[in-house]
């Protein structure tokens, strides 16, 4: 294995001289032509609308880097939140059903009445 840079490769053009590839003058493509397309601030994707009003009134690239980098992470704070919320409210559910049959299995027809008054009660908050 050698430290030096591999030589270009030699083509032979089709007037017979020879010239290394990558002088080679690019191929012609086709041109089109170019289309304009007016691009209004409101008709950016979101993640791009802050930070281009902030290179547009000057603000600078603090405000940008930091749209960028507080942005995705709010959104993932925000989530994380309300994944536990509905967590909370689930495991609320669960005890509280857990509670209402309990009471109505061992309490007889006083545990049965009590259960009743409870299960209105949690009707009434909702």
């Amino acid at each position: 294995m050698s430290n030096l840079p591999e030589p270009a490769p030699v083509v032979r053009l089709p007037d017979g001289t020879y010239a290394y590839a990558d002088h080679l003058p690019a191929p012609v493509q086709p041109t089109a032509t170019p289309q304009v397309v007016h691009q209004h601030i409101h008709q950016a994707p979101p993640d791009r609308t802050v930070q281009r009003i902030a290179l547009g009134s000057g603000i600078g690239a603090g405000t940008v880097a930091a749209g960028v980098y507080f942005g995705p992470l709010l959104v993932g704070a925000l989530t994380a939140i309300a994944a536990n919320l509905a967590l909370l409210a689930f495991l609320a559910a669960v005890l509280a059903w857990g509670v209402v049959t309990v009471v109505k299995s061992v309490g007889g027809p006083d545990g049965k009445a009590a259960a009743k008054t409870l299960a209105k009660s949690r009707k009434r908050r909702r």
